[in-house]
């Protein structure tokens, strides 16, 4: 009991994390299914940008990695729901839609590729 005592501030602040998370799944889960989606694609649309600015071209495999850590990091309970399988083809669409927007824009282009 002295220990709740001494460290009430620890337990109101565990309180208040788990109060957070709970509220954000809440809300994600709480979307259509579509919009979920869409809003893990638009993130892994940012990710492999990311990947590609920061180990450049001829490395899929290191990028592929790179990108799935960070989605572990974001998203773990996510990653738990999904296999590999079907989040390598949702990084292979974003790399896609990448490809196409440096394409198509010139600044996103120079951002990527510049140099380090």
């Amino acid at each position: 009991m002295n220990w709740l005592i001494e460290n009430w501030y620890l337990v109101i602040g565990a309180i208040a994390a788990l109060g957070a998370a709970g509220v954000t799944i809440y809300r994600f889960f709480g979307l259509p299914s579509e919009k979920q989606l869409k809003k893990v694609r638009e993130w892994l649309l940012y990710a492999v940008t990311m990947a590609e600015k920061e180990l450049g071209g001829g490395t899929g495999q290191l990028k592929l990695r790179y990108v799935y850590d960070w989605f572990l990091q974001v998203f773990p309970w996510l990653a738990k729901l999904i296999p590999f399988e079907m989040f390598s083809g949702l990084v292979d669409e974003a790399l896609e839609e990448m490809k196409s927007m440096l394409i198509r824009n010139k600044d996103i282009k120079t951002y990527v590729m510049e140099e380090k």
